[in-house]
């Protein structure tokens, strides 16, 4: 089990982001504080993207482009089949958790898959890691776009939505400018982004427990918890496991089927499975309002726990088979 916990990314990080929410919960952020957070979150959306940018060397980007089958089958499941899913279960969990937190369920559908986390898994179990890093990185990319526009069309305004010409504006600004910015400065940095890998990554990690924080202080503010009961909390878990080994039965099932070798169905089940918390969450709060992001990001927060510990259970299977058929 130590070995498990040390390869995975469930770590004090989880733990801190519960923290936050409890913080959040006891003493939310209320007056001219509140508007003080609000512009700092700004401020670390703005250096999340800004580190994701720098951190991207372009000759990643690149490499196994040429793998288009992989690649579009991946963003197939994390773009077409997890919404498609989210919209079928929502008129079934509205009665059960009710609409905003299933609107939120449908939300974390729309959302891009994780960059790190998928490569740290595919790279376990003996998959093909070029191509998750491409596979992950264009996800991210190409979610800062049509996650907005998936939200503005399967969800409306009856979520909160509230994405304007200035909210289109907010978006370029916040998260695409800062990400084009680290890649022009990449050449001229990425020898102290090396060199300080650890501690930046426990920067963006700071960063996303304030924006949590703040969301979720939000939330309270609004009288969130006195909607959302401890019963929703465990239905929402239950959604959550229930989803994402569906989704890992079907991910392994369908490329076996097209073809795919062994690892390339690897990259394609922890790619096309996994939903980033980290992109997710500073574009709920540019897009939701502020009473309703932390009914929408809630569900996306529990499903990443979820995924995070059952794909680091199968990674670890994974690496197992691969060291017997080695020794064999």
């Amino acid at each position: 089990m130590k070995k498990l916990l040390d390869r995975s990314p469930v770590d004090g990080f989880v733990l801190s982001i519960f923290l936050a929410v409890v913080v959040a919960a006891i003493f939310p952020a209320r007056g001219t504080f509140a508007d003080v957070m609000d512009w700092v979150v700004v401020g670390l959306i703005a250096l999340l993207f800004f580190l994701y940018g720098a951190r991207l060397h372009p000759r990643e980007a690149l490499d196994g482009l040429t793998h288009w089958r992989l690649h579009l089958t991946i963003l197939s499941f994390t773009f077409i089949l997890f919404p498609i899913v989210g919209l079928l279960l929502r008129p079934v969990l509205t009665p059960l958790v009710g609409e905003h937190l299933a609107q939120g369920i449908l939300y974390l559908t729309l959302v891009p898959s994780t960059v790190q986390s998928s490569i740290a898994f595919t790279s376990i179990a003996r998959g093909n890691v070029a191509g998750a890093i491409v596979s992950a990185s264009a996800s991210n990319l190409i979610g800062v776009f049509l996650t907005p526009l998936l939200v503005v069309f399967l969800m409306g305004s009856g979520a909160g939505v509230h994405i304007t010409g200035s909210s289109v504006t907010k978006i370029v600004l916040e998260i695409l400018v800062p990400f084009l910015i680290g890649q022009l400065c990449r050449p001229l940095i990425a020898g102290f982004m090396s060199k300080y890998a650890a501690p930046t990554k426990y920067v963006d990690r700071s960063s996303i427990i304030v924006v949590v924080y703040v969301a979720f202080s939000g939330g309270v503010v609004s009288g969130m918890w006195s909607v959302v009961s401890a019963w929703d909390v465990v239905i929402v878990t239950a959604v959550s496991i229930v989803f994402v080994i569906a989704m890992l039965s079907v991910t392994r099932w369908v490329p076996t089927r097209m073809g795919f070798n062994r690892e390339d169905t690897i990259a394609i089940q922890f790619c096309g499975t996994k939903k980033s918390l980290a992109t997710g969450l500073p574009l709920a709060t540019v897009m939701f309002a502020s009473g309703t992001v932390g009914f929408v990001v809630l569900p996306l927060m529990i499903f990443h726990q979820v995924q995070l510990v059952l794909c680091s259970i199968l990674a670890s299977r994974y690496e197992k088979q691969a060291i017997a058929a080695a020794e064999g």
